[in-house]
């Protein structure tokens, strides 16, 4: 039996999220957007995604409404990408399934920490802070270098991840 295209007769909320998600590259484009990418050219370049599928991939993401397309210039017209309140709900998701790849595939140190900016503890694995015991927006948490992340990446988008930074925060890899 052929594996089908969609979950159409699925009824359930996880295949249904799948369809708007579950494509191999969909969570990294997200992930980014968490990381402060909003540039076709920096997605481009950090994820060393086809430019066919990224396109596919934002205008996707754009219409199931988890990205907002934004003019940030107009001769010549360029847009850029930024997560709706839908996009910015994915953070848990994103967040456990990031420390299920570090803990049961990768088995490596940390490539990323992620700690309340608050108070600087690192974020449980829902986002959640052990510290002050509340869940963390994506707007409160810092991201820093972990003791497994490349200290001399090649795209300049990799050089700009390297200093702390609040996620969502717009990232300029031009100035790095």
């Amino acid at each position: 039996m052929a594996l089908g295209k969609d979950y159409a007769a699925q009824q359930c909320s996880i295949a249904r999220a799948l369809e708007v998600v579950g494509e191999r590259w969909t969570l990294l484009v997200v992930r980014d957007a968490f990381y402060g990418v909003r540039r076709y050219n920096d997605f481009l370049a950090h994820l060393g995604i086809p430019r066919a599928v990224l396109a596919s991939r934002l205008q996707a993401l754009t219409e199931a409404g988890v990205l907002a397309r934004r003019r940030y210039q107009e001769s010549p017209p360029r847009d850029e990408y930024v997560l709706t309140d839908s996009g910015k709900a994915l953070w848990p998701t994103v967040r456990s399934l990031g420390l299920w790849g570090r803990e049961h595939i990768e088995g490596t140190l940390p490539k990323r920490l992620f700690l309340h900016a608050a108070c600087g503890a690192e974020l449980g694995a829902y986002g959640q802070c052990p510290a002050c015991g509340i869940g963390v927006p994506p707007e409160d948490v810092e991201m820093r270098p972990g003791p497994g992340l490349d200290p001399a990446p090649e795209d300049p988008v990799s050089r700009a991840l390297l200093a702390p930074r609040r996620l969502l925060q717009p990232l300029d890899a031009d100035r790095v």
